[in-house]
């Protein structure tokens, strides 16, 4: 299951870019203790990196039973964060110091969507 986006992912998502705001979608399921380690993740990316990079979280929230969705399709948490542009988020997630915290997101999760999102016109 991904996880973390590749050098691939990063590249399409920059040449894509609509050249302004983007609002990332988080569908995120926690690995066995995933909560505890997606808390420090939060804190440090909500104090420190989201500020230094202009993002904003817009949303965040537990999951519940799922309404409409097939088996398996049901997450344990949802976040929407606005960053000024795609190029914001690359820089923010090439950051040394933003690397050294990544990695407790990567060990939180067993399984997550990254979606970007554009407003409608």
């Amino acid at each position: 299951m991904a996880i973390d986006p590749s050098g691939k992912d990063v590249k399409r998502f920059l040449e894509e870019d609509p050249d302004g705001p983007v609002v990332m979608l988080n569908l995120l399921r926690f690995a066995e203790g995933g909560r505890e380690l997606y808390d420090q993740y939060a804190e440090a990316v909500t104090t420190t990196f989201l500020p230094r990079y202009g993002g904003k979280v817009v949303y965040a929230g537990s999951g519940s039973t799922a309404l409409v969705a097939e088996d398996g399709q049901a997450w344990d948490a949802v976040l929407l964060v606005r960053y000024p542009s795609r190029a914001a988020f690359c820089q923010m997630v090439a950051d040394p110091e933003y690397q050294q915290v990544t990695q407790l997101r990567t060990r939180a999760l067993a399984e997550a969507v990254l979606q970007p999102t554009s407003a409608w016109a």
